[in-house]
């Protein structure tokens, strides 16, 4: 089975957003301060699967392909 290098960096950056996601909100809840880089971060890799998620809803659209 062949995986796509695109494939890889979605599941990539959808690891590290649940990581970075999982960090902010663990030192918020024991109240350790965290960087204040990483709640952009997790806004960033969420956008950008948000917007890949879309635009193969759109595409597969367009092809008439499976839905689903």
């Amino acid at each position: 089975m062949s995986v796509e290098l695109f494939t890889m960096v979605r599941v990539w950056a959808a690891i590290t957003g649940v990581a970075l996601a999982l960090w902010g909100l663990l030192s918020f809840w024991f109240g350790v301060g965290h960087h204040p880089v990483v709640p952009m971060l997790v806004t960033g890799i969420g956008g950008f699967e948000g917007f890949l998620t879309v635009q193969d809803f759109v595409l597969r659209r367009r092809a008439g392909g499976p839905r689903g």
